[in-house]
């Protein structure tokens, strides 16, 4: 099994920065593909950012150019930094992982979420 838990959630005013962290345990070698989902309120979860095991990333549109994905696979970690945070940004947000290296768009894997929250 794997496990992900996630850090840095909290809140900030638009225009502000956060980063999340996910730390990965358990059978860390049947993970691929990293990355995170988010929530936003009385919406269905959606892809914000994911990762594959060489290094390439890719983004919704709406967080291009403000949020980067990284991962430290000595670490075991992955990372969303969140740049010019805005109030539609607010959500929970999850860290996801999947055993094959194509994506992140159905994870096999979730952590417990953490709540973003930002302020206008």
């Amino acid at each position: 099994q794997v496990q992900l838990q996630e850090s840095g959630g909290g809140l900030v005013q638009a225009g502000g920065s956060l980063r999340l962290s996910c730390a990965v345990s358990g059978s860390i070698y049947s993970v691929a593909a990293m990355g995170w989902h988010r929530q936003l309120p009385g919406k269905q979860r959606e892809l914000v950012a994911a990762i594959l095991r060489g290094g390439s990333t890719n983004y919704a549109d709406s967080v291009k150019g403000r949020f980067t994905i990284s991962r430290d696979n000595a670490k075991n970690t992955v990372y969303l930094q969140m740049n010019n945070l805005k109030p539609d940004d607010t959500a929970v947000y999850y860290c996801v992982a999947d055993r094959a290296n194509s994506g992140i768009d159905y994870p096999y894997y979730w952590g417990q979420g953490t709540q973003v929250i930002v302020s206008s």
